[in-house]
């Protein structure tokens, strides 16, 4: 009987099996690295706004605290945006002809609120509310990052659902006292020790919830 295959199949069916497992592994590796990209989370991407407010003037520079435009983030699930009014108080009275604040002056005379590009922006099956993490020591640049650096707001975690769970599931690593919550410098990078023992302490004092609840399916999507 007449040899079907040649020598040679063995090295061409290695080749293929070869190819085809890495053209797997390939394509996984490709996806992952799509899926955490900033194509996809943007991560680190600034948004275009209709005024480039700048949070690293306004907060480094001037001083101004959070809650002076965040008014609700201390009793809201919504941290709320400024209304024109809010910018004008300043502006009123400097930087009065500046061709960037000129959709601010537009807004105002119209009773036309600026429409801005939500950055962290949620899914709308996703549960999320600012007061009670506040409430219970968790401060704005730990999901925020150093906003107070930034010329232009952006995202500095991907807000996926995994990150989420790593707080609930140890969040002792990001507790902080309450009176540091807007302090965009803590922690120290001395003192890890110290910190470590008086987290422990602090989620007695704020009672967050280590009883595995937190990551119950219904704590975020209700």
């Amino acid at each position: 009987m007449a040899q079907l295959f040649s020598p040679r199949a063995n090295i061409h069916s290695r080749v293929i099996i070869f190819s085809a497992v890495a053209s797997v592994c390939g394509l996984g590796w490709a996806t992952s690295a799509i899926y955490w990209s900033p194509y996809t989370t943007y991560v680190n991407v600034a948004f275009e706004q209709p005024v480039p407010f700048s949070h690293k003037h306004h907060v480094s520079e001037d001083g101004i605290d959070c809650r002076y435009c965040h008014t609700s983030v201390e009793k809201s699930a919504f941290a709320g945006m400024p209304s024109t009014e809010t910018c004008m108080t300043c502006h009123s009275q400097i930087w009065t002809d500046a061709e960037m604040l000129a959709p601010v002056r537009t807004s105002l005379a119209t009773n036309t609120p600026l429409k801005w590009n939500r950055v962290h922006d949620l899914p709308d099956y996703v549960y999320f509310d600012h007061s009670i993490h506040v409430s219970k020591g968790i401060g704005c640049s730990t999901c925020h990052g150093r906003v107070d650096q930034m010329p232009l707001v952006r995202k500095t975690q991907t807000l996926f659902m995994k990150w989420c769970l790593d707080c609930h599931r140890d969040p002792k690593q990001y507790i902080r006292p309450r009176d540091k919550i807007y302090d965009m410098t803590w922690p120290s990078p001395s003192g890890a020790e110290d910190r470590e023992v008086e987290a422990v302490k602090l989620v007695t004092q704020y009672h967050v919830d280590t009883s595995g609840r937190l990551t119950n399916c219904g704590t975020c999507h209700r």
